[in-house]
């Protein structure tokens, strides 16, 4: 089972508010502080299991595994490293996608991993988030990505950047077709995944405080050498700036996917 980013040990401290929490009750908020509210980030099967009507999930694509297109190598082979994510994350790849059921409603659903290489984006996830776009589609059902990714996979160069084109030809496919798209952006939510099939939602949810955006704080500090404003690249910030529709936080997901699906009569 793929690890979540909190320590062990029966009490934990939260690297928000630095206070000792019991981790029954941690895990009771859905890896949520219960005492600053800082979402933790969770791998993707967790967010699955949060997510969905218990025992519907129908997962396709599971057996899609990146190669090595570039023969790539920097610290190490691309080759090692995936399966040095592999052992570690317990995930084949960086995103799962399946069919579920969500409050009732019948939904394709796409997860991404921050576990697996940080979410990043090669070919086989944006094959398998294509494929999961092109079944919502089909099947005329609402399509729901999670979304947590540094952006597009170097290791697979211009292979995983055109992805990015990809997953958005799928998704204005669906759009020509009615299709309802629902983006849930978690931390973090940046580069080619954000300048893709992210910001591309009919209606964008946050989790708070995520960052969110294309470059991050200090990629942008270390290029131009300009300050930024307060809360810059928060969920906040975006939702203050029209990019974001709502943020909600993890415990009201469900429900809050439930409503919107709801009120689009899908």
């Amino acid at each position: 089972m793929a690890k979540v980013e909190v320590p062990e040990g029966l009490w934990m401290r939260c690297r928000g508010c630095g206070k000792m929490v019991f981790r029954k009750v941690f895990e009771e908020a859905l890896h949520v502080c219960p005492e600053c509210g800082l979402h933790y980030r969770v791998n993707a099967r967790t967010r699955v299991d949060q997510l969905i009507d218990p025992n519907t999930f129908e997962e396709f694509n599971a057996g899609l595994v990146s190669t090595d297109p570039l023969k790539w190598v920097d610290e190490k082979p691309y080759q090692d490293r995936l399966r040095d994510n592999r052992d570690r994350s317990g995930a084949t790849e960086a995103v799962i996608t399946g069919r579920a059921y969500i409050k009732g409603r019948a939904v394709i659903l796409a997860v991404m991993d921050p576990t697996f290489m940080m979410g990043s984006m090669g070919s086989v996830v944006g094959e398998k988030i294509t494929s999961a776009i092109e079944r919502a589609t089909d099947q005329n059902l609402p399509l729901v990505i999670v979304t947590c990714s540094g952006g597009a996979r170097m290791q697979e160069g211009l292979v995983s950047l055109l992805q990015m084109a990809k997953t958005s030809a799928a998704l204005a496919r669906h759009d020509d077709h009615g299709g309802l798209y629902i983006t849930v952006m978690t931390d973090p939510t940046t580069a080619g995944v954000a300048a893709s099939f992210a910001f591309l939602g009919d209606i964008i949810l946050a989790e708070p405080g995520a960052m969110i955006g294309f470059a991050g704080p200090r990629v942008i500090w270390n290029t131009v050498k300009e300050e930024l404003p307060e809360g810059f690249q928060t969920a906040e910030f975006m939702l203050e700036r029209g990019f974001v529709d709502r943020i909600v936080p993890r415990k009201d997901l469900r429900t809050e996917i439930g409503r919107l699906i709801d009120y689009a009569g899908k």
